[in-house]
């Protein structure tokens, strides 16, 4: 199977600007570089995505995928984006098999930074199976936390963004296999599973190539699927040999809350745990039940609510410390 090429058109995340605070000071400040990508399939217009540009080309894979416009990764020639005139071009080698029907019914939604999805939301639900055996301990989800906690990100320097993250937990301690963020966290979901989609196509639970540190990915032009070697910037290779990571040992983090979207789009991409900073809605508590999906929200320090699918979560509750008692009067 051939894998699309995939342009390298990384744009800067913020900008600078000039403000003023309650003193009359004059300083200067970084703001997320928010930007517009309309997006071209074969030559058809499609969607118009607000992005802060990290990973264009994988934004608008995973998004393809996520709105079930594509059902496999062959079927895409190439995605080129140009900056210059704000447009991703997405070349398929067949087409997209009724694509006017797909396209014609709009879901408007709760999602920052997208609002809407093609077609009927829970339309493959049902078929949707995740692994038995996955599950989290609770050490592991502190070890996440913390993770996420002490990594350098946009939002420290400039907020108002989303941030989503893929872990291995396969191994005692986590690993953060990649690291995105966009202005609204439906775009960071689907760039990684646009990710996902070219290093684990086309199953998504088979196997990966070797992967950048913290999401420091750069392809190749010309060679789908690597990366270029190491440079000045960080990014690093991804031509290292393969290694198998069943779905199992996957799990996702995103500081948006949970609604049915980003559980339907996590249990899509074969993750079975799912841990958020924010909450849960109703829809995406009925979604987590129906698909065997843990998930875990209000993810800071060592507090944490699971809310859906407990047996996957291996509870150590000595290592959250003492627990605070609050009187009456204080409360």
């Amino acid at each position: 199977m051939s894998l699309p090429y995939l342009t390298q058109a990384q744009a800067p995340l913020t900008c600078d600007i000039d403000t003023v605070n309650e003193f009359g000071e004059h300083h200067q400040v970084a703001i997320p570089a928010e930007r517009a990508l309309t997006v071209y399939v074969d030559k058809r217009e499609l969607v118009t995505l607000m992005t802060l540009g990290a990973h264009p080309e994988l934004l608008v894979l995973g998004y393809l995928r996520n709105q079930r416009l594509v059902r496999s990764i062959g079927d895409i020639e190439s995605i080129t984006v140009d900056w210059d005139v704000g447009a991703a071009a997405v070349k398929t080698r067949h087409g997209i098999e009724d694509v006017e029907e797909k396209t014609a019914k709009r879901v408007v939604t709760t999602g920052c930074g997208q609002g809407s999805v093609f077609g009927g939301l829970m339309d493959e639900v049902d078929q949707i199976v995740l692994p038995a055996s996955a599950h989290i301990t609770q050490g592991q989800l502190y070890g996440l936390v913390n993770t996420i906690r002490l990594k350098e990100t946009t939002y420290k320097s400039a907020g108002s963004v989303h941030a989503c993250a893929l872990f291995d937990m396969s191994a005692a301690e986590p690993v953060m296999l990649l690291f995105v963020e966009d202005v609204g966290r439906h775009n960071a979901i689907d760039t990684i599973a646009g990710w996902m989609w070219m290093n684990m196509a086309p199953t998504l639970v088979a196997s990966r190539t070797a992967l950048p540190p913290e999401g420091a990915l750069r392809l190749r032009p010309g060679k789908a699927g690597s990366a270029a070697p190491a440079g000045e910037d960080g990014a690093s290779t991804l031509d290292a040999s393969p290694t198998d990571l069943g779905s199992e040992g996957l799990v996702f983090y995103t500081t948006g809350r949970l609604t049915s979207e980003m559980v339907i789009k996590s249990a899509q991409m074969g993750v079975p745990i799912v841990v958020s900073r924010s909450g849960i809605t109703q829809m995406g508590h009925q979604v987590a039940q129906a698909v065997g999906l843990c998930a875990i929200g209000r993810a800071t320090n060592k507090r944490f609510v699971c809310y859906a699918n407990p047996q996957r979560l291996h509870l150590q509750p000595e290592l959250a410390g003492p627990r605070l008692r609050v009187s009456a009067a204080e409360s």
